[in-house]
């Protein structure tokens, strides 16, 4: 009911800036069909239409924007409280049980190992959000250290193989050449493991994941991480970069996230002096995550 209300709302100042544009050219085009002759209030006339026009559109300009970052502010809202709210009422549950009923120890071990993977789940949820006021920090100054890429992605793709209980066939690491860049390992560890764990959130129950890196021309080293998942229109792929936004859809809808996972990626890419990007043929076809850094000299 919310997300109608604020389409209604950008459709009807959408509207209204193009009908109060359209009276002011019909009454100017009236205006100076009758006054032709008067050079100078002409000039002056042109000037003040183009200044009401300009007022007009930056201001619906204005308020689509706000309504839209409102919407997403709430969706993110919405998403970290449920994604904060569901493992600790997990946890809580089997807690619960652990303290009223007698359990046989191969069941307690059960138990423990969802505790654990729901409190894991829980610090992930905090980590990101916090991780986004970092990365958005102008003065934050980055702790540059010498990175084995490749070693840190084979620890990323285990780290999430083992979180989703993968095959190994599932998710392959291609490993190439040793390539060393200078970066903030916490940071470049964060970027890795949410490309990764994106792609194999979104490919369901059939994942198919595959992670490669290799140079490009010498200067920069690209880590591609390829799925077989539900794909990306292509008039989304510059879009999911931004912060709270997720690609609208019943596959959003099912999968719940904060939103500021590829918007990590991209922070983390350009403080590094380098880029990410995404490549898709469209919804079907499945999507390459792209994260560009450059080689230590």
């Amino acid at each position: 009911m919310v997300v109608a209300g604020r389409r209604k709302s950008i459709v009807f100042f959408i509207a209204l800036g193009v009908g109060l544009i359209t009276v002011i050219v019909l009454q100017y085009i009236g205006w100076v069909l009758l006054n032709w002759r008067t050079g100078i209030l002409l000039f002056f006339g042109v000037l003040l239409l183009a200044t009401i026009i300009s007022g007009i559109v930056l201001n619906t300009i204005f308020l689509v924007r706000e309504i839209r970052r409102n919407e997403q502010h709430d969706a993110f809202i919405n998403a970290v409280t449920h994604e904060l709210k569901t493992p600790v009422a997990s946890i809580r549950l089997y807690l619960e049980t652990l303290l009223t009923r007698d359990v046989d120890e191969s069941k307690r071990e059960e138990f423990y190992r969802i505790m654990l993977d729901d409190s894991g789940r829980l610090l992930t949820t905090i980590e990101q959000v916090l991780r986004t006021g970092r990365t958005g920090a102008v003065n934050r100054v980055l702790n540059l250290t010498s990175i084995n890429l490749g070693a840190l992605v084979e620890e990323c793709v285990e780290r999430v193989r083992a979180l989703y209980h993968l095959q190994p066939d599932s998710l392959r690491y291609q490993a190439g050449s040793v390539i060393r860049i200078e970066g903030d390992l916490d940071e470049v560890r964060a970027a890795l493991a949410n490309l990764i764990d994106n792609a194999v959130k979104y490919s369901g129950g059939d994942v198919n994941v595959i992670v490669e890196a290799k140079k490009l021309d010498g200067k920069y080293v690209a880590v591609r991480v390829r799925d077989q998942g539900p794909g990306i229109p292509k008039t989304e792929l510059k879009r999911i970069f931004k912060r709270f936004y997720r690609v609208p859809g019943p596959i959003a809808t099912r999968l719940k996230g904060t939103g500021l996972g590829l918007y990590i990626v991209r922070s983390v890419a350009k403080r590094h002096g380098g880029r990410a990007w995404a490549e898709s043929e469209g919804p079907g076809h499945g999507s390459t995550f792209v994260l560009q850094l450059p080689i230590s000299k």
